[in-house]
């Protein structure tokens, strides 16, 4: 006699035995969904015409930027006060460029953001989806980095984003927690969003210098960043102190005075020295805040997890050392509740950095 039971046990084992189905793409590529296939074809594009190959420079890092330019254009402050308070990683920076690009936060985005533009338009996709998923494939041509999530299917339509809501370099730390803290961002998860600086240069707080990177190996995503920032700054790399600028610890490189300032505040120092020798925490805190950065004003569960086209970026090699030429008696810690980690200097005279070129 037919057993219902040991039937549908049977096949509720068989499938989950079952490996998932895939869905296969150009080039033989396979990933979890059909609509992600198109993405295949647009990361070819753009590691070839955006990013010279797959570098992780100039293109990469002002792609990094607009990713986060673009999706904390958000407030639910502004809602509550029945104002139209922006749309998040909407593509609104693309869509309405001749207003946000104009906000002084905002300057030198215009360059990435005409650059990008045809791309997205060329294969159909929504400027917001675009923004997004340039970001992390530009992120992983960089060693070390995490495998970014991108999720795809945000509509292609938007409202401009209010002005203001954009934190800059010469904001207080109680300023900058207060505007990412109304985003939904914790005070850590502030910090956790800087190791994107890893990869980053200025082009515009010292527009004499452009390209000066914010740590001496731009080209890697490391815990460099988080231990030059706290060198004591004795070097003024460019035109005098600009807005925005801090002394800096390296010649060739530059120090912003939010980051100085975040890196020595109480209420965010001890996350910025946990993430300078644990390579694995520093990925996976960059990585869990930039999924929620790019979904900011989104609804989740209405988009397509895509992130197996992204690919899976080269390891770090080197362990986190100190630049030549510096002690640890140059560290200005400012974690009290945890000891400063011991770091050896690298050899050689003391470091100084080159220019990100422009391509």
């Amino acid at each position: 006699m037919f057993n219902l039971s040991v039937a549908l046990l049977s096949l509720a084992i068989f499938a989950a035995a079952a490996p998932p189905r895939l869905a296969t793409c150009s080039g033989g590529r396979t990933t979890a969904h059909a609509a992600c296939c198109k993405w295949f074809d647009v990361m070819d594009d753009i590691q070839a015409n955006l990013f010279d190959g797959g570098e992780c420079g100039e293109e990469m890092h002002e792609s990094l930027r607009l990713t986060f330019h673009d999706a904390i254009g958000f407030s639910p402050a502004l809602f509550r006060q029945g104002k139209f308070g922006g749309g998040g990683a909407d593509g609104s920076i693309m869509h309405h460029a001749d207003i946000e690009t104009v906000f002084h936060a905002n300057n030198g985005i215009d360059g990435i953001v005409e650059v990008q533009r045809p791309f997205a338009i060329k294969h159909g996709v929504s400027f917001g989806d675009f923004i997004q998923f340039a970001g992390a494939v530009g992120m992983s041509n960089c060693p070390g980095a995490p495998r970014l999530e991108f999720l795809a299917g945000r509509a292609n339509f938007s409202l401009p984003s209010p002005d203001l809501l954009v934190p800059e370099p010469s904001d207080s730390v109680t300023s900058i927690i207060a505007r990412m803290g109304d985003a939904g961002f914790s005070p850590a998860e502030i910090v956790d969003l800087l190791a994107s600086h890893s990869t980053a240069a200025q082009d515009h707080v010292d527009p004499t210098i452009p390209g000066h990177p914010f740590d001496s190996t731009p080209g890697q995503f490391d815990s460099n960043f988080f231990i030059e920032t706290l060198l004591k700054g004795d070097v003024i790399p460019g035109n005098g102190i600009n807005v925005g600028e801090a002394m800096s610890p390296l010649q060739g490189e530059v120090r912003l005075q939010s980051d100085a300032l975040l890196a020595r505040d109480p209420r965010t120092a001890c996350e910025w020295q946990s993430l300078i020798t644990d390579q694995a925490r520093l990925q996976s805190r960059f990585r869990a805040a930039m999924a929620k950065l790019a979904t900011l004003g989104q609804v989740r569960s209405l988009l397509t997890d895509c992130s197996d086209v992204i690919p899976v970026p080269a390891a770090l090699k080197k362990t986190p050392t100190l630049p030549a030429g510096k002690t640890m008696a140059d560290i200005e810690a400012a974690c009290k509740a945890t000891p400063f980690p011991s770091l050896s200097a690298d050899p050689g005279p003391p470091t100084s950095v080159a220019p990100v070129p422009p391509s």
